[in-house]
């Protein structure tokens, strides 16, 4: 009698081997995301008059890439509005976080009040 496998049966080594490296590739990446770095110098962003005078606020949510020596290389924008976050890029950029020993990446949540 012939036996069947079903999808569940044993695998070759190498699949396991590929399991194995995806979740220490996996488990890498998350190491390399670090939102505590404390912030040593904050920009605040220029709130175009405008908007604020027409009380358009909220937050402005980025994703920002931290060089190992604490200065922004890149930023993102994951969300608000799109005015409000080129200038929450602009301030970001000039941000400077605490050393570490590589880069890592934060997100950074900005607020932009009206009646302030």
């Amino acid at each position: 009698m012939k036996s069947s496998r079903g999808s569940w049966g044993p695998q070759p080594a190498y699949a396991y081997s590929l399991v194995l490296l995806g979740a220490l590739l996996f488990g890498s990446l998350l190491g390399a995301q670090d939102s505590n770095r404390k912030i040593l110098k904050q920009v605040e962003p220029d709130y175009p008059h405008v908007l604020k005078k027409m009380e358009i606020g909220g937050i402005v949510r980025l994703r920002v890439t931290i060089k190992a020596d604490g200065t922004v290389q890149s930023s993102e924008v994951l969300g608000g509005n799109p005015i409000l976050a080129t200038e929450a890029q602009k301030a970001v950029a000039q941000w400077k976080f605490a050393p570490a020993a590589a880069a890592s990446t934060a997100e950074v949540k900005i607020l932009f009040d009206p009646h302030k």
